[in-house]
């Protein structure tokens, strides 16, 4: 029997593909097709896929010619793969041509021809396009400017600042068009990336969502979890995306840790401790008591994150411990109890300390360093310290551009898409900080 083995993304599945499976499965008489998995894509820089894995899986599948299916996970895996199946034949399209010549030490390597005048790429490229328009002009928004050239499908038309000279300024820096209205922006767009002060947020994202336009909201989304109730009955209700730009909720390295911890790798979980901290200029607007500035409401959605992910959003109680000055928390520490679990976090702009994530469970722990909310490595350690595993993945840029890619898809999926960061554990975010600001469960030190 002859095997013969090809690889591909295969996402929105074409002619092309369909004819290149039928050639690989003319070499031979059993063919094997490995499917990327989508963190192995976002790896190799590929975040213009439209088709999430089991999509593109399916689709292989539906074609008959696949006598078996596998996942293409990591760098090198192709010589695992040959030699594991007992592979006589590699097989991949003419594009890539004499790439793969080093795998010729182990089969045959066979570059097939390609069908001209269809490809992914120019699939993706008739597609439509989401639109964006942005609210608030600071530090953030271009950082998002910059990532969201890395993202397919998308293009950001123009921004709003009500301070007009600072729009204007931005917008010549960017070749962006100036909106001097919400309205005016709204007539530009069909989404909207809002990242204007966090006290903003809910009236501009219940705006945006009254005008028919998707919402990408800057952390928190809201400070109370009423207001984050009523913005996602009305993008329920009038069938838009609304999502919350927490960078590290989309990143890969988090996605694969909590699969992992979720999986029983370090037994059952009991303590979870996270810390965000960044020493801040007190002038800064971060440190303004009269915009809601201070500690919780500027870091607190950053730790809450693996706690709600992994503890579940059911928690019983919820202490804090807080510095003031100037009217604003500087430093802030919370206690939150579950039935079965505790959990810390700390947050901080006028003090700082060790921004790490452990996670403690009954067989081990799981440590990511600092800065954690930045996962690209972590490690699972045991008791038996020969167990102990390493885990290494790609954080590309600001990691604004995983947050981007999740919300273009999500727009253009029409309604159907896999959330990353679900309604519930935002709604717990907005619930911790509702009574964080209205001092229930507060200790002040001196």
């Amino acid at each position: 029997m002859t095997k013969v083995i090809t690889y591909g993304t295969f996402d929105l599945f074409h002619e092309g593909h369909l004819n290149l499976l039928k050639r690989a499965k003319a070499l031979g008489d059993w063919l094997i097709v490995g499917v990327t998995t989508d963190n192995f894509d976002l790896q190799r820089g590929k975040l213009n896929t439209c088709d999430n894995v089991m999509e593109r899986i399916e689709a292989v599948k539906a074609t008959g010619l696949a006598d078996q299916i596998i996942i293409e996970e990591y760098r090198g895996q192709k010589i695992d793969d040959i030699h594991r199946y007992g592979v006589d034949i590699f097989a991949i399209g003419s594009d890539w041509t004499g790439y793969f010549d080093y795998l010729k030490e182990f089969c045959q390597v066979v570059y097939l021809p390609r069908t001209e005048g269809i490809s992914s790429t120019q699939l993706r490229d008739e597609r439509p396009t989401v639109t964006m328009g942005i609210i608030g002009t600071g530090s953030i928004a271009r950082r998002f400017v910059k990532e969201a050239e890395f993202v397919a499908s998308n293009s950001i038309t123009a921004a709003y600042n009500p301070d007009e000279k600072e729009c204007k300024a931005f917008c010549k820096e960017f070749g962006l068009e100036p909106a001097g209205s919400l309205k005016a922006l709204f007539g530009k767009c069909n989404a909207v990336y809002i990242a204007s002060p966090h006290y903003t947020h809910y009236d501009y994202a219940k705006a945006a969502l009254q005008a028919d336009k998707h919402v990408l909201c800057e952390t928190p989304l809201v400070l109370n979890e009423a207001e984050a109730k009523e913005l996602f009955k009305i993008a329920k209700d009038s069938g838009l995306v609304l999502m919350m730009a927490h960078k590290t909720a989309y990143c890969p390295a988090f996605g694969h840790l909590v699969t992992l911890l979720q999986s029983g790798a370090i037994g059952e979980i009991v303590d979870v401790k996270a810390a965000t901290t960044t020493l801040t200029d007190e002038k800064d607007a971060k440190m303004d008591s009269t915009r809601f500035g201070g500690s919780m409401n500027e870091n607190g959605c950053f730790p809450l994150l693996p706690i709600f992910r992994l503890l579940g959003t059911n928690y019983r109680k919820c202490y804090f411990v807080s510095k003031y000055k100037d009217g604003v928390d500087i430093y802030t520490k919370g206690i939150i109890f579950t039935d079965s679990a505790s959990a810390t976090f700390e947050v901080g702009l006028g003090a700082k300390t060790e921004g790490s994530l452990v996670v403690s469970g009954t067989k081990g722990y799981a440590y990511v360093p600092a800065p954690w909310w930045k996962t690209s490595y972590f490690e699972l350690r045991y008791e038996d310290q020969n167990q102990n595993k390493k885990f290494f993945y790609p954080f590309d840029g600001e990691g604004l551009r995983y947050e981007i890619k999740e919300f273009v898809s999500a727009i253009l999926a029409n309604g159907y898409f896999y959330s990353r960061l679900p309604v519930g554990e935002i709604l717990a975010m907005s619930r911790i900080q509702e009574d964080f600001i209205n001092g229930k469960k507060v200790r002040i030190l001196k």
